[in-house]
This record gives structure tokens, sequence and C-alpha cells, in this order.
């Protein structure tokens, strides 16, 4: 029998129930969704979880279409799904917890006698150690961005090569490989000797259903290649990125993209211009190395100053 939370699974069955993680102001306990996928054959635990940010719902939506897949009959080893890890910022649609202002994936390995944030980490954090591999399903929030995966720990990591083998498998296309900030499950996780992965599954408002679809594909790549499923899996070359250059407005105005998502960018080539509200130029902003056009804000308003791309640099193979 394996638990998580009020779920319980036995050998080839899947149970879903709820992972008390708090309280809420009137009292009453906070329940996250979790779900058990219990092979019926020994093997790995991968632990899956998703809304950590409670606007980025292509997680969810991952979740909500890989869960009911599964057939545990199939399955050799175990898979432990949190399906909303942020829970007070989902009933809102905030990316950060209304409750503390704080962002979710920023207080990991979390202290259980802490704020509500860094209560969530903690609970949470006690079933992904649990784990042999960790997928933290994220997006790039509510802008516009590629499907692409990154990983973490730091190119000095014991856990380095482990993490870019599971990011190769999850087969985005993409993959950031640069140091993440302290406090983030893919920094954590591999500090528990754990290979994890924080897939950002695009960007968008809702859900993105080709986004939900890398993800799927993504996490039935990783049961095949690490035996929770027979079959094989087609790895492929990844485009990687190990630098991420952001850029500002010169002025207030309108932005007009003069690159698309996934397009190659040379050093001296035009990103952007901002206009005014009648199409004067205002300004005029290139790119300051070569790589990948990776991140754009929604909106094309802009106050000078404020973010409008990314794009991901000292770009290669792996």
């Amino acid at each position: 029998m394996i638990t998580l939370g009020t779920a319980r699974a036995s050998p080839g069955e899947t149970d879903t129930g709820r992972l008390e993680v708090g309280e809420t102001r009137d009292g009453s306990p906070v329940r996250l969704p979790v779900a058990v996928i219990n092979g019926s054959e020994e093997g790995k635990t991968l632990y899956v979880q998703a809304v950590s940010d409670g606007d980025e719902l292509n997680g969810l939506g991952v979740v909500n279409r890989f869960v009911p897949r599964v057939d545990p009959t199939d399955l050799s080893g175990v898979v432990l799904v949190v399906g909303i890890v942020n829970y007070f910022a989902f009933q809102v649609a905030e990316h950060r917890n209304p409750i503390d202002d704080r962002k979710m994936n920023r207080g990991y390995p979390g202290d259980a006698d802490g704020t509500t944030s860094e209560r969530i980490a903690h609970a949470t954090f006690e079933e992904a150690k649990r784990a042999d591999l960790i997928v933290d399903l994220h997006q790039g929030s509510t802008s516009r961005m590629i499907n692409e995966t990154r990983v973490r720990c730091g190119i000095r990591h014991h856990l380095h090569g482990d993490c870019l083998e599971l990011a190769k498998v999850f087969g985005c296309g993409h993959v950031l490989d640069i140091k993440g900030p302290d406090g983030q499950l893919a920094r954590a996780g591999p500090d528990q000797g754990i290979p994890t992965i924080d897939p950002e599954l695009g960007g968008c408002v809702g859900w993105d259903e080709e986004s939900i679809r890398y993800g799927v594909e993504g996490l039935f790549n990783v049961l095949r290649h690490y035996g929770f499923l027979d079959g094989s899996v087609e790895v492929e070359e990844q485009v990687r990125a190990r630098g991420f250059d952001q850029y500002g407005s010169p002025a207030g105005g309108l932005v007009r993209f003069e690159a698309a998502l996934g397009d190659r960018v040379s050093a001296g080539e035009t990103l952007f211009e901002v206009t005014d509200t009648f199409g004067e130029r205002k300004g005029r902003v290139t790119a300051d190395a070569d790589g990948v056009f990776w991140r754009t804000r929604r909106l094309p308003q802009v106050a000078a100053g404020e973010y409008v791309c990314s794009v991901g640099t000292n770009v290669d193979r792996y």
C-alpha cells in the first residue's frame, strides 16, 4: 500500500485524495488534491507537482490528462502527484500566495512552522523526497514563452548531468541550463540527491493545449525511459541556453516585435520597436548577443524601463 495524504493505492491501483497542509483564516483545513498511481510491479518513484504559482495552469492541464491515462497494471514503480500546490493563489487566480505575498517556488525546502507558503513547501517537499525523480510543472506565468525545461542545480552540482538527462528525456526541445534562485524545488531536489527538472510549458492566460501536450508527452517519455512503462523513447537533441538576457523598453508606448518566439537572433538584430499611439517610432532595441528569442510580455503597452522580452544566449545542443 502506497499513501499520499488520504490517497491509498495497493499494487495495480490508482487513488486520489487530499494532503492537509495548513488552515485557512476561518480555521478550515487546507487540503491539496493528490493522486497515487501504484504499479503492479516494483520500481522507481516519480513525484510530479503543478501550480506552485497560482496562475500557471498548464501543469494542471497536464495532470488532468496524464493521471487517467496511466494504467497502474502496466506500471512498474509509483507515481506521486500533487495537482495544485499553491492553494491560496489558485483560488484567486494570482501568481503569488495572497496570504503571505510569497512566491511558492522560492520557499523550498520549506518550514513546518513558517508562513503559509513555507508550510506548504515543507509538506510537499516531504512527499517529493520519497521519489527517485522530480518533475515540477510550471509555465512562464501569463507572458508568452516557448516550451522549455529548466535545469536549476548549476553546472558544478554533482547531479547536473542527471538533471540534464531528465530534461533531455522530457523533450520540450529547449533547455535553460542556469543555476536558479535559492528556494526553488529544482534546486532543493538535487541537494537531496534527486534529479529534478522544472518544465516551463509555454505561457498563457488559462491554459494552452499545445503546451499541455508537450507536458503529457514529456511525462510519458520519463515513464518509458526510466523503466516505469515498457517501450523505448527516441531521445532527441535539445537546444540549450546557458545565458538569459532580458530587455526593457527605452520609452513608454506600444511594442512592435520584429522577432518571433523560438527564432534564432543575431547580435545587433532588431528585437522590437516602440511607437507612440499614432505609430511614430520612439525607440528600437537590438540583441546584445546571438541567441534564441525566448519570452515576451503579452500586452503591447509599456512604460519606460518596463520588461519587454528575453533572449536565451550561449546556445548549443546536447
